[in-house]
C-alpha cells in the first residue's frame, strides 16, 4: 500500500461522494483517505492528510471549491486538485487553472475519466474533461468580455468572498463573527464593502447574486 496513490474526496452531497469514493477504491492503486462535506472541512483535512489528490465540487457551503483550493494549494502546493462539478461558468474554469488545478471535469464525467484525470494528474499533467476543453476553445476562438457580475466578483478579497457566501448561505451576523472567530462589527464591515463592491443594496439581492454566478444552489 505504500505506492498507493492517498485521494481525498469532497462534496456536500453524500451520494455522490460516498459513491466516488467507491468508486475509487475498486482501483488497486488508490486509496480514500477521507471525505469532507464542505470547503472548510475540506481544507483542514488536506492539511491533517496531505493526500496525493484531492478531488472537490465547487459549490460546497462553509467554503466554496475555489477559495479551499487556493487554500489547499498555498499550504500543499505538492498536492494535486482535480474540480469534479455541475459548473462550466467560463470565469470559474479560468480562474482555477491559475490556481493550478490539475483537472476540471463535470459530473456527467465517466469513471473512467475520473481515473484518467487521477493519473494524468501524478504525472503533472492538466485533464480536462471534452465540454471544459470547448468553453476554452470557444472563449479564446471568440473573445467576448466577461459578465458584469463575474467581473465584480473579482473585485472581492479573499476574506470578503468568504463572508459574502456565509451571508449568502443564510447565516446570521453573529454566527458568521463565531465561525470567522472575529468580532460582529467587522463582519458588518466585511458586508457593507461586500454590497458596494458588488452593487447591490439588500441582503436579499446579496443572495440572488451569490446564485447568479453559481456560488450557492438556488434552493439554498
Amino acid at each position: 500500500m505504500s505506492n498507493s496513490i492517498d485521494i481525498l474526496v469532497a462534496d456536500d452531497h453524500t451520494i455522490v461522494r460516498q459513491g466516488l469514493a467507491r468508486l475509487l477504491e475498486e482501483q488497486a492503486d488508490f486509496k480514500v483517505v477521507g471525505e469532507a462535506t464542505n470547503g472548510r472541512k475540506a481544507v483542514d483535512l488536506a492539511k491533517k492528510l496531505k493526500p496525493h489528490i484531492v478531488i472537490m465540487d465547487i459549490g460546497m457551503p462553509r467554503m466554496n471549491g475555489i477559495e479551499a483550493a487556493k487554500r489547499i494549494r498555498r499550504h500543499l502546493p505538492k498536492t494535486k486538485i482535480i474540480i469534479l462539478s455541475m459548473y462550466s461558468h467560463e470565469h470559474y474554469i479560468h480562474e482555477l487553472l491559475e490556481v493550478g488545478i490539475s483537472g476540471y471535469l463535470l459530473k456527467d464525467s465517466s469513471g473512467r475519466d475520473i481515473i484518467r484525470a487521477i493519473h494524468a494528474a501524478m504525472k503533472d499533467e492538466t485533464y480536462l474533461s471534452p465540454s471544459i476543453s470547448k468553453v476554452l476553445v470557444d472563449a479564446y476562438r471568440s473573445p467576448r468580455k466577461a459578465s458584469s457580475a463575474a467581473e465584480r466578483y473579482k473585485l472581492l478579497s479573499n476574506r470578503e468572498r468568504e463572508v459574502f457566501q456565509l451571508i449568502a448561505e443564510g447565516h446570521p451576523i453573529r454566527r458568521i463573527a463565531d465561525m470567522l472567530c472575529v468580532s460582529i462589527s467587522t463582519v458588518k464591515s466585511h458586508r457593507v464593502n461586500i454590497m458596494e463592491k458588488l452593487c447591490v443594496d439588500t441582503p436579499v439581492k446579496l443572495v440572488h447574486f451569490a446564485i447568479q454566478i453559481g456560488l450557492v444552489d438556488s434552493e439554498l
